[in-house]
């Protein structure tokens, strides 16, 4: 956003832009604070009172303007607290900061303090409260109760059970607290014997966040008004100097300024430095520990929901400040509120993402916190160490070692890894030598106050500075002290230097001595965070697709683009990298980390993508050696000391002092001073600043770049309204609602931004299916032009995931009261048991005709009931599966599988009763139009397959049905041998099932085999009607409701067909037709559906014979199907064993050529096999006379014969009984696999067999033809086939 400036032109480059002064307003008097969760049973000094802004200077600035009720409830978020001369009343600092709709922030430092009332209204007010207080007890027969009982009940909602819980209990430090608490004792406010004391904060408003600062300035204000003498100057003076007369400091610059005791000081990093952070990330650490810290930096990063949680305001800002600083080159995106005032607890219930801090009541017990939605929560207590995390989510990449680099800089410090300091200080800054203190003293005093601005002389530091990272001199002294040679001044130099590196600047407050040590170890530890993300994106650029000629046309088409390559990125880390990363780079920080470098190529770069860019060039220069890709070695950050001397050279050379303050024309005999009470300030002196000053003077130029630097979210400074609206709309694609409006609460409003949250889940419901199509559809797709395809299968998962999250989200928007930390499983359960009842009652009288689903074939499977319910109990049914939020995953997983998601979730919405009763009028739920529509985008997901509950829950059992169908018109329908069935899927097989006779229907329950591919189908052969001919099988799975036929149309039995005993199928995903709930594509392992021959020896001269040339192509549709699979990304490969010997496979089309010409007459009625023949040229190979022959031929020829005899022996040898076409079958299998049938075809081609078996014109007899083949077959070997246990069983060379 461009500033533009009026009558305080320079207010962007100021230190301070507001200085307020927040407490009671004695005219208004006592007004309960409704909104904070008001509880009257609690003693009135207890209770919450609305807090006024008094008096804020400047009444207003163009371009930071004053928000009156966001600051009064951010100063004084609870409210006025008031307190009597017993109880503690010791001044708190804490910070706060607003972030306005555009993104931009500001930040608030607050210094609370308590002063006496002396307006006898409020006291005798109090004391008519405390009256009344106490007769309500004494009429409760002076029964003291233990707890006020909380005020939730069925009818409440969760927000309000959370306001009561917050309030329930309420520092009771010691058993007489408690009593005084309910006004029992005579403990409470008397008018005559007490003194009332009553909060009042002091405020200063800052574009930049200089804690440090700010804290000193506001504490040495408030020692000025509670000390014994009055101040060198009246207190105008100082607020005055800091409002107008203290400039920003440059980036890279330091800046002194004055306070009213003593001088204050503070630095800004340089352009090519990490950005300003001046909240003490030690603090951070030292509150959780670096374990939890690593962890709830993750779950920040995977854009979850964060809920800081602690007594201590300055606590929550320190986190959360501490946090989001540590993200960079991203940022935070979503709701951004470290501190939540009590009156937006509703806020809690926004089904986004967030960071937000919830202050806590000494003594609440986490158990009672009624949280809106915790299936995607990370709930952080602070003051406990104590983290409560998400259900699956992954590690951050080289957690371990990441954590012992923090762990080492922390040691460093004296500071434990687990919170909690080890050591105050660290031991050697102790050690320092006379010659040093004398060193340092000299060339420090020369330093503070040498009139030049910092700028330094003297001899000693310039040998300084030229001794600080000289490595020859370093060298050099390391050989002199090896040698025994004493080069005193360099040492003493060199101790010097030691001694300043580690103790600062002599003569400096132990205050500053500590703002020294944060800084750095500030800056040290923010460079080991920013060291993991220049190594793991150290090749992003690589990856950025920029398609688009000018900033205009990609603005306008910035929703329907894809900015980045994920799948090729994906495929370039390291595996142990991948389940963090792939989610990640679907987060919205990181959509818009590629939207600004996109951007940048038009626009100046933001800064803080500045920065990282600059990292990974500088990072790549240092590196000579080809880059590390695809490895997952830890490399340590290597630049920590320097990043931290770049600080400390600052604070030792100052680089700017502001103007001294002063005094102003004054009205004489106002704000007299009064010892304890804060002055009323002259509002006309303070009103507006001087009219020139040099710091007013800077260019535009150095305003917006400061401006930038103010606002990390901002992109640029755009001029043209139409970019600065798609700009925003771009920058709002996936978030819904930026920030909470803070300043108004009126019903209208908090309405409007739940009708925003509404709409935003509706967009994002759109974005997120849509992204599923996509990348579900693959390379179709994309040639349709929608975006990327190769997209791995930890990526569906992701986006599963991800859709889990949402349905989640979605579900917990207005709930009246939760339930479990699932909303949506809870509903789903209020469902179940209202259905449950009602089936008891009508069991006898209603059918469940409207649950089937039509029959899935006209033969063999009874149809499986279409039932939510049902689905239902197969996930209560899963012990793997232990939490609600689990089992809710689970259901949906199991639904999209069965293409039955938004079927379900329409049947579960249709009950408007129990809707009504579980969510609030304002809810996603209950709109009835966004409901529609989100019910039509699941809707869409019905368009493809998703195998992602069977291929996530593996371990799980599953009960299957199978059918045997026979052929009855040509066979007994009964069989008097044993038949056996043995299916196999993508994760195992079932083992051998025996079947019981004539009985073709069997369930049974096995460990999840996955997608089915084989199924093996037998029998003992014994009885005198062992004949079996069978039509196909049916396999389904009884959970997900997947049926595979697998079609034979072959005899089993030995003496009729090929004498097979044993049969290898192979299966096909039966689509179920007229379905009603939309339009499925065929599966991913369906074989082509032909009609199944029955056998192209057994029955000859049905149907017409395939010509030569259809032949030789469906040798290549074939190989060319095989060469496919191997290039699709490997999840959608589907089944390698339908191609090589499924209808139309490699299999099916050999089988074809080797048919062509083949002498099929019937000797003795006996049907001739190809195998036959490969039997006879084997028999041909092995005889003597024709070994000689061979001899002759070249060598490669002779291993070849070798081979094919060695194969087809080892095939014949096999125990199974699969028959000749089996074993054909196997031979084919084996060569494609072991890259043989190139060299065998010729082999055969060429044996004196063939005169005997096949006609003239038979292909295998062509020898142009069987080179074509052999050309085409070679181009199979390139690829790494694996065949399948069913096929291979029992085979041994």
């Amino acid at each position: 956003m461009s500033a533009t400036m009026s009558g305080s032109g320079s207010a962007p480059c100021r230190f301070a832009h507001y200085f307020i002064i927040c407490g009671i307003d004695n005219e208004t008097g006592l007004e309960p604070d409704a909104l904070a969760g008001e509880n009257f049973d609690q003693s009135p000094l207890k209770r919450t009172f609305k807090s006024k802004v008094l008096a804020h200077y400047p009444k207003n600035i163009e371009c930071n303007p004053f928000d009156q009720d966001a600051v009064n409830m951010l100063c004084m978020p609870k409210g006025l607290s008031f307190r009597t001369q017993r109880d503690s009343r010791a001044p708190q600092f804490h910070s706060f900061l607003i972030t306005r709709e555009d993104g931009s922030r500001t930040y608030g430092f607050v210094h609370t303090f308590y002063e006496e009332v002396t307006s006898p209204q409020i006291c005798s007010a109090m004391q008519t409260l405390h009256q009344m207080h106490q007769a309500e007890h004494n009429a409760s027969a002076h029964n003291c109760p233990s707890a006020p009982s909380s005020s939730s009940s069925s009818s409440s909602s969760s927000m309000d059970s959370l306001a009561s819980s917050l309030d329930e209990v309420e520092s009771p430090s010691s058993a007489q607290g408690g009593r005084r608490n309910c006004g029992c004792s005579g403990e409470g406010y008397d008018s005559l014997r007490d003194t009332l004391y009553v909060s009042k904060a002091m405020c200063l408003i800052t574009p930049m966040p200089f804690m440090h600062a700010c804290k000193r300035f506001l504490s040495q204000l408030h020692r000025a008004v509670t000390s014994n003498q009055p101040p060198p100057l009246p207190l105008e003076s100082y607020i005055y100097n800091i409002l107008y007369e203290v400039p920003l400091p440059p980036p890279g610059r330091s800046l002194k300024f004055h306070g009213v005791y003593e001088p204050i000081l503070c630095q800004r990093p340089g352009v090519g430095e990490l950005p300003l952070a001046d909240f003490p990330l030690g603090e951070a650490f030292r509150l959780l520990g670096v374990e939890n810290l690593v962890q709830l930096f993750t779950c920040v990063l995977l854009e979850m929901q964060i809920l800081l949680y602690s007594q201590d305001y300055q606590r929550l800002m320190v986190v959360a400040e501490g946090i989001t600083t540590l993200l960079f080159p991203f940022q935070w995106q979503h709701v951004y509120v470290p501190i939540l005032p009590a009156s937006l607890l509703h806020f809690l219930d926004a089904p986004v993402p967030y960071l937000m801090g919830l202050q806590s009541k000494e003594g609440t017990d986490r158990s009672k916190l009624e949280l809106p939605q915790e299936a995607n929560l990370c709930f952080v207590d602070i003051d406990n160490h104590y983290i409560e995390l998400p259900e699956d989510f992954p590690q951050f990449p080289n957690k371990p070692e990441f954590i012992q680099e923090l762990t080492e800089v922390l040691l460093s410090f004296g500071l434990s890894p687990d919170g909690g300091n080890t050591s105050p200080v660290p031991s050697i800054i102790k050690q320092t030598s006379t010659l040093e203190t004398e060193l340092k003293s000299a060339s420090l005093s020369e330093l503070v106050d040498d009139k030049r601005n910092g700028n330094l002389g003297g001899e000693a530091l310039d040998v300084l500075e030229l001794l600080q990272g000289n490595p020859t001199l370093e060298r050099l002294q390391a050989l002199a002290k090896r040698t025994g040679v004493k080069v005193a001044r360099l040492e003493a130099l060199a101790a010097g230097q030691k001694a300043v590196g580690e103790e600062g600047v002599g003569g400096r407050s132990p205050e500053e001595e500590q703002e020294l040590r944060n800084a750095k170890l500030n800056v040290q530890l923010r460079e080991v965070f920013a060291a993991r993300f220049a190594t793991m994106f150290a090749d992003y650029e690589s990856f950025v697709i920029q398609n688009s000629p000018d900033l205009e046309s990609w603005l306008t088409n910035r929703e329907q683009m894809h900015n980045f390559d994920k799948a090729s990125f994906l495929s370039d880390q390291p595996e142990p990298y991948l389940p963090f990363l792939s989610h990640f780079i679907e987060t919205q920080m990181f959509a818009t980390f590629i939207d600004n470098k996109i951007i940048s190529q038009w626009e100046e770069k933001e800064p803080l993508l500045r920065v990282f860019d600059g990292r990974i060039e500088k990072a790549r220069l240092y590196n000579v050696r080809a880059p590390s890709l695809r490895s997952s070695i830890y490399q340590k950050c290597t630049f920590l000391k320097e990043s931290a001397q770049a600080i400390e050279q600052r604070l030792r050379k100052i680089d700017h002092t502001a103007i001294h303050p002063h005094l102003l024309n004054m009205k004489i005999g106002q704000g007299k001073y009064q010892q304890g009470f804060f002055p009323k300030l002259q509002a006309d002196v303070l009103a507006s600043g001087p009219t020139s000053n040099k710091w007013s003077n800077r260019t535009c130029s150095t305003q917006r770049k400061v401006d930038r630097h103010r606002q990390p979210n901002e992109h640029l400074v755009l001029d043209n309204d139409l970019k600065e609206k798609y700009m925003q709309e771009a920058r709002n694609l996936g978030k819904n609602l930026r920030q909470p409006k803070l300043s108004d609460l009126s019903p209208a409003v908090i309405a409007q931004t739940n009708w925003k949250f509404v709409e935003g889940l509706l967009k994002e419901c759109k974005m997120k299916t849509k992204r599923m199509l996509v990348e579900k559809m693959g390379r179709e797709a994309v040639e349709m032009g929608h975006g990327e395809a190769n997209i791995t299968g930890l990526e569906e998962n992701t986006l599963i995931a991800s859709l889990c999250d949402l349905l989640e989200r979605i579900w917990s928007h207005g709930l009246q009261v939760k339930q479990g930390k699932s909303a949506l499983w809870s509903h789903l359960l209020h469902y179940q048991a209202r259905e449950e009842k009602n089936e008891l009652q009508s069991e006898s009288s209603v059918s469940n005709s409207q649950d089937k689903r039509k029959p899935e074939s006209s033969v063999g499977l009874p149809a499986l009931r279409v039932s939510l319910i049902q689905d239902m109990r197969h996930i209560q049914n899963m012990g793997e599966i232990k939490t609600d939020v689990g089992r809710a995953r689970a259901w949906i997983r199991l639904s999209l599988e069965k293409k039955l998601l938004s079927q379900h979730l329409k049947q579960l919405l249709s009950n408007q009763t129990l809707t009504k009763k579980l969510y609030k009028r304002y809810a996603f739920l209950r709109c009835e139009e966004e409901k529609e529509q989100f019910l039509f985008h699941l809707l869409s997901l019905n368009t493809v397959d998703y195998f992602c509950f069977t291929s996530v829950f593996t371990t799980i059992m599953i009960p299957y049905r199978a059918v045997i169908i026979p052929i009855k018109k040509l066979s007994n329908a009964m069989t008097t041998s044993n038949p056996w069935l043995c299916v196999s899927g993508e994760l195992g097989d079932s083992g051998i099932l025996q079947i019981t006779k004539n009985v073709l229907e069997m369930t049974f329950d096995c460990q999840n085999i996955g997608r089915l591919t084989t199924v093996q189908l037998g029998h003992d052969n014994s009885g005198l009607l062992a004949k079996w001919l069978v039509d196909c099988v049916m396999v389904r799975n009884e959970i997900t409701g997947h049926t595979y036929k697998f079609p034979c149309g072959r005899w089993l039995g030995k003496g009729v067909d090929d004498g097979s005993l044993e049969r290898v199928l192979i299966g096909e995903l039966v689509v179920p037709f007229n379905d009603e709930d939309g339009g499925r594509t065929p599966p991913l392992q369906r074989s082509p559906s032909q009609i199944r021959r029955i056998s192209i020896t057994s029955l000859t001269g049905r149907g017409n014979k395939p010509t030569t040339v259809q032949i030789q192509e469906s040798i290549g549709e074939a190989v060319n199907n095989i060469i496919k699979h191997f290039h699709k990304p490997e999840k959608e490969r589907g089944s390698l064993t339908v191609l090589l010997c499924g209808e139309g496979g490699l299999v099916w089309a050999l089988e074809q050529f080797f048919h062509h010409g083949f002498r099929t007459a019937r000797l003795f009625q006996k049907n001739v096999f190809v195998w036959d023949f490969f039997e006879r040229a084997v028999a041909l190979m092995v005889n003597a006379d024709h070994i000689e022959d061979i001899q002759e031929t070249p060598e490669p020829l002779s291993l070849t014969c070798e081979s094919f005899c060695r194969y087809v022996n080892a095939i014949n040898n096999m125990p199974r009984n699969i028959g000749k076409d089996g074993k054909f079958q196997l031979l084919v299998c084996l060569g494609a696999r072991d890259r043989l049938l190139p060299q065998w075809l010729p082999l055969l081609a060429e044996c004196p067999v063939i005169t005997r078996m096949y006609e003239e014109n038979a292909l295998l007899r062509d020898k142009l033809t069987v080179s074509s083949v052999v050309a085409v077959l070679q181009t199979v070997n390139d690829f790494p086939i694996t065949l399948e246990t069913s096929l291979t069983k029992c085979f041994e060379l």
